[in-house]
């Protein structure tokens, strides 16, 4: 099995971008901050066009009295959902205890041989989702995705865990190291790389002093090559080829 799949830090992936451009062998004009701007293009670019770049995942806040309004960390890009512990009968502080709900696990799940069944577990749970739908067992909320604002549309009076459905960006160290993502940023980061160096070269289109006389530097073509790789992958996104999810089936 391949013992070395993705890069482990930003370092390892400047190496090969690095190595990628014949640095070494040949001068290559590119300092750190060029690099990290090439990589910061590439994770945004990849954020922006494939759905692997995000996960679905659940968070947790606590209400407060009288506070309609939450801060959610900055890797979070849409909140989907917000469940409540119960059904939304709660009346006072703590969480909701029905005791419907304790009593049907004990009679009809645990000696399900002897009474009750699936049918029953079938009927209780249409009568929760109902029971649900009526008392609140879910917020109306608002979300900013761009201040990161959750406004929950209700009055809450008490204190009360809330489980918020979202999804968020994979951080970019995972990232790095997915076995899919890694090779299409590690290909757009040298193409990004190769448009600044394309950039810093054209400046002398008359060519370099040199002994032998001026000296041409292929600024342009690699301005021409930046921009055919760039677009080959993003394509390639389209394509599902970097292991993004494909759309469902569309009716309409």
């Amino acid at each position: 099995m391949p013992t070395n799949i993705g890069f482990n830090n930003r370092e390892a992936l400047i190496d090969e971008i690095r190595l990628r451009l014949a640095d070494g062998i040949v001068d290559v004009e590119l300092d750190r901050e060029h690099y990290d701007i090439a990589i910061n293009r590439s994770i945004g670019k990849y954020r922006q066009l494939s759905s692997g770049s995000v996960e679905e995942s659940v968070i947790f806040i606590q209400t407060q009295p009288n506070v309609t309004e939450y801060t959610l960390p900055d890797e979070v890009m849409e909140v989907r959902r917000l469940y409540r512990r119960g059904i939304g009968t709660s009346t006072g502080t703590g969480s909701n205890f029905d005791p419907f709900d304790a009593a049907f696990n004990n009679m009809y799940m645990l000696n399900a041989g002897q009474i009750g069944g699936l049918a029953t577990f079938d009927f209780f749970s249409q009568y929760k989702e109902t029971a649900g739908r009526i008392f609140g067992a879910e917020y109306n909320f608002l979300w900013n995705r761009n201040s990161k604002q959750l406004q929950i549309l209700r009055n809450i009076s008490v204190n009360e865990d809330v489980a918020v459905g979202v999804y968020n960006y994979i951080p970019e160290s995972v990232l790095l190291k997915d076995v899919y993502a890694s090779e299409w940023l590690g290909d757009y980061c040298l193409a990004e790389a190769k448009f600044i160096l394309g950039e810093a070269r054209a400046k002398y289109q008359s060519g370099l002093p040199g002994a032998g006389g001026a000296i041409q530097l292929n600024g342009e073509q690699l301005k021409q090559e930046a921009q055919a790789e760039a677009e080959s992958l993003k394509q390639s996104i389209h394509n599902f080829e970097e292991g993004n999810t494909p759309l469902g089936f569309i009716i309409g």
